[in-house]
C-alpha cells in the first residue's frame, strides 16, 4: 500500500513492504562499531574520517520498498548506493540496522540460511556480466538452478523459458564470446530470472553498455517487469536512466538519503539544491502531471472537452490542451479538480526548447510519444 506523508512524499506501509530498511549503517575503519550511536555519528563524513579515520558509507538509511516496486537508489560515485545495495544482500555485512525481505531480517539469518535466500528469494545483477566463459549461454542461465540441484533436464527447460522471456532465441548454444555487451546482460537479466526470484537487485547493470544498447535494455527491464511485476531495487548515477525506471527515487549523498518520492516529487518539489541541481535539466513537462499544474475554475470560464485525467503527463497531454483552446477539465476519480490551459502548460515548458519544438511538430498528429 503506498499512501503520502506530512510533506506530500510517497511512502509505503512498513506492513505491507517486500524490503524494509531500517536505521542501516555501513562503516568502514577501526573501531566502526563504536560510531553507530555515539556522538561520532553526529559528524560529517570528512570530519569522522579527520577524527577516528573511518568512513561512513551508509548512514541512517530506512525505506519501504513495495511488492511489485521499482525502487531506485542514484547517486554520484562516492555517494554509498552501491555498498547499500550489497548490505542489502550482505555480500558486505552492514555496522547496524536491519534489513527485512517477506518479514525475515536478512541480517540474522546464518550462513546457511543467507546462502539459501540468495539461491531462491533474491538475485543481483551487476554491472560486470560475470558469465562463466567455458559454458554457453544455456548453462550460464541454467547456473544458478544447478547450485540448486535442479536435475539438467528441468534446468534446461526453465532456462529455455527465461531466454524466450528476454529475447535470446536461438543463442542458448552461443558462448558469451559470441555476443555483444547488451546480449550479454540478457543473460545476466536471464540468470537472474531463472530462480523465479521475489526480488531483484540490480546494481547499475547498464552502465558499461553503449548509450543506444543501454537505452534498449532499460526497455527491456520495463518490459519485463510489465510482465513478471517483479520488486526491483536499482542502483544508477545517472538521473534520466533512474526517472525512465523508477515508480520511487532516493538520491543519496555522502551515505544518506536526501530525498525520496516520486519522479514527479522530486522534479515539483526538490528538498534541497543538491536535488534541484540533479532534476535541472529534466524536461518538468517529462515527468509533472496535469495534477501539477491545474488550477481553480474560474466561474464564467467557457470549457472544453473532452475532460483529461490528473495522473496524465503533461508532456502528452499538451496537444490536446493547446487544441482545445479553451481551459480544459482535469479529473482524478470521476471528480473534478481543477482546470488547464495552454497559457499554463506554455509556462511550464517556455524554457525547455526541444519540447516546445516537439509539441509544435506533433500539434496535429496527437500525443507526443
Amino acid at each position: 500500500m503506498t499512501a503520502v506523508d506530512m510533506h506530500g512524499t510517497s511512502v509505503v506501509a512498513s506492513s505491507d513492504a517486500a524490503i524494509s530498511v531500517r536505521s542501516l549503517w555501513k562503516v568502514f575503519g577501526p573501531s566502526a562499531d563504536k560510531v553507530v550511536g555515539s556522538p561520532l555519528a553526529e559528524l560529517s563524513r570528512r570530519e569522522l574520517l579527520n577524527e577516528t579515520g573511518c568512513v561512513a558509507a551508509v548512514r541512517d538509511v530506512s525505506f519501504d520498498v513495495a511488492p511489485g516496486e521499482v525502487f531506485v537508489v542514484m547517486g554520484l560515485s562516492g555517494s554509498g548506493k552501491s555498498t547499500l545495495v550489497r548490505c542489502l544482500t550482505r555480500l558486505i555485512e552492514p555496522t547496524a540496522g536491519s534489513v527485512l525481505v517477506s518479514g525475515e531480517d536478512i541480517l540474522k539469518a546464518s550462513p546457511s540460511r543467507l546462502r539459501e535466500l540468495r539461491r531462491t528469494r533474491f538475485s543481483m545483477v551487476f554491472q560486470h556480466f560475470g558469465l562463466l566463459p567455458h559454458r554457453k549461454v544455456i548453462d550460464n542461465i541454467a547456473y544458478s538452478l544447478e547450485i540448486n540441484g535442479v536435475k539438467k533436464e528441468a534446468r534446461h527447460k526453465r532456462a529455455n523459458e527465461v531466454i524466450e522471456l528476454v529475447g535470446l532465441h536461438g543463442y542458448g548454444n552461443s558462448y558469451p564470446e559470441q555476443l555483444s555487451g547488451g546480449m550479454q546482460q540478457r543473460v545476466g537479466l536471464a540468470r537472474a530470472l531463472a530462480v523465479d526470484p521475489q526480488v531483484m537487485f540490480l546494481d547499475e547493470p547498464f552502465s558499461a553498455l553503449d548509450p543506444l544498447i543501454r537505452r534498449d535494455m532499460q526497455t527491456e527491464v520495463i518490459r519485463l517487469h510489465h510482465d513478471l511485476g517483479k520488486t526491483m531495487v536499482f542502483i544508477t548515477h545517472d538521473l534520466a536512466e533512474a526517472m525512465k525506471l523508477g515508480d520511487r527515487i532516493a538520491i543519496m549523498r555522502d551515505g544518506a538519503v536526501v530525498q525520496m518520492g516520486t519522479p514527479e516529487e522530486l522534479v515539483a518539489r526538490p528538498a534541497d539544491d543538491y536535488v534541484a541541481d540533479f532534476t535541472r535539466d529534466i524536461p518538468k513537462s517529462h515527468v509533472l502531471t496535469l495534477h501539477a499544474i491545474a488550477r481553480p475554475m474560474v466561474e464564467g470560464e467557457d470549457l472544453a472537452g473532452p475532460e483529461l485525467d490528473a495522473a496524465m503527463i503533461i508532456r502528452d497531454a499538451t496537444p490536446l490542451i493547446l487544441e482545445a483552446r479553451r481551459p480544459v477539465v482535469v479529473t482524478h476519480d470521476g471528480a473534478m479538480v481543477g482546470v488547464v490551459t495552454s497559457e499554463d502548460v506554455l509556462r511550464l515548458i517556455s524554457g525547455d526548447v526541444a519540447t516546445a519544438a516537439a509539441i509544435a511538430a506533433d500539434a496535429e498528429s496527437g500525443p507526443v510519444q
